[in-house]
């Protein structure tokens, strides 16, 4: 592959080094500048290809970019092949190359892009969920007031939402998803992606804060299932009914509470059975 001067974005393996195409492998080769996150890890990736990379090898990443844009830019106004890549997956989503791409625009630098793995499209379609139409929000916020109030946007929103956590944090991020969305609403969590321990678990969000408790490894994203669409305001007293039918028809009372709480949107399945229960007293 042969570079066009100007900055070019080229998304690096997950974890398997074997989904690296070889249009990565002629953008290493061929790049004059190749701004790495850690230049480390670049220079591995390259011996593990079996290649010689030509081109310089400057550090790009959280703590420098700001500085490092304008070098980056001058190179590439002066006819360099400035190549970004980050430790793994797509540079800019959650990772440093933002700063580089908005400045290159600005001065009309040419901007193009070498695709490739994503943790955000694999974590959505391993999920088994419904994500035609989701978000994307990066890491979850670190401390509780931030990360409850940004959970609470979730309540209403239609599309799936997909986010990255770490381990440490995940039990907790997931019990209060659990406690604000319901326990019933439906998530995965992804671990270890194109990797050796790779795992995607779906289950309710109760279920998997229970999960999470044992302790999770590996880098992890998560996608909850967008709320339930509601087209009409449906009355506890139909709710109610639904369920009374679904027993009848042999299902066991709770699992009938849960399976109408989830199609209502409900956030806790409990109340509805309690509704049905009282209404059972009422009629004796």
């Amino acid at each position: 592959m042969t570079l066009a001067p100007g900055i070019t974005l080229v998304a690096t393996p997950l974890g398997n080094i074997a989904d690296v195409s070889d249009r990565v492998r002629g953008a290493l080769i061929d790049a004059d500048i190749i701004a790495a996150e850690d230049t480390r890890r670049a220079r591995n990736l390259a011996t593990a290809l079996g290649i010689s990379p030509k081109g310089k090898f400057v550090s790009n990443f959280d703590h420098n970019e700001e500085s490092r844009t304008e070098s980056l830019i001058q190179a590439a106004k002066a006819g360099q092949k400035v190549i970004v890549v980050t430790d793994a997956g797509m540079p800019v989503v959650s990772d440093p190359g933002l700063a580089v791409v908005a400045a290159a625009h600005d001065a009309g630098v040419p901007v193009s892009c070498v695709p490739g793995p994503s943790a955000v499209t694999t974590a959505l379609a391993l999920s088994g969920l419904g994500v035609g139409h989701f978000c994307f929000d990066g890491f979850a916020p670190r401390k509780q007031g931030a990360r409850r109030a940004w959970l609470e946007s979730l309540k209403t929103e239609k599309r799936a939402c997909c986010f990255f956590e770490s381990p440490h944090r995940l039990a907790v991020t997931l019990a209060d998803a659990a406690e604000i969305l319901g326990e019933e609403r439906r998530a995965s969590v992804s671990r270890e992606l194109t990797k050796r321990f790779e795992e995607t678990r779906r289950a309710t969000l109760g279920e998997l804060a229970a999960w999470a408790e044992e302790g999770v490894r590996g880098e992890i994203t998560v996608v909850i299932e967008g709320a339930a669409q509601q087209a009409t305001e449906v009355s506890t007293e139909d709710l109610v009914d639904r369920v009374e039918e679904l027993v009848a028809d042999g299902m066991r009372l709770k699992d009938a509470a849960k399976q109408v709480a989830a199609e209502a949107g409900m956030t806790k399945h409990r109340d509805l059975y309690q509704a049905v229960l009282a209404a059972r007293d009422e009629n004796r």
